[in-house]
């Protein structure tokens, strides 16, 4: 009913491409997440200080710190996204 064409690629285009530590530094570059972790964790760093009480045990402090990441990636979507498109500009030009 359907041709193949439309369900079965073959030759060159489905190959694997090989996994090297260049390739990893531009998927970590290129991806909008590592971002907005690394930016939660920031937040995360310079936030938390300020809202720790001296009376808050070790478990209260780390909550507070995943909490203050956690709200952190997730405000900074849009940033993150331009952070991305700044590197694909930068580094790959017209190609992307």
């Amino acid at each position: 009913m359907y041709p193949d064409k439309l369900f079965f690629q073959t030759g060159d285009l489905l190959r694997k491409r090989p996994i090297t530590p260049s390739y990893i530094v531009f998927y970590i570059l290129f991806l909008p997440d590592s971002w907005r972790i690394l930016l939660g964790i920031v937040a995360a760093w310079f936030l938390a200080p300020f809202i720790v009480k001296p009376d808050m045990g070790i478990s209260a402090r780390l909550i507070l710190y995943i909490m203050i990441a956690g709200i952190g990636y997730a405000a900074t979507g849009v940033p993150a996204r331009l952070i991305t498109r700044f590197f694909k500009k930068m580094i790959l030009g017209d190609k992307h």
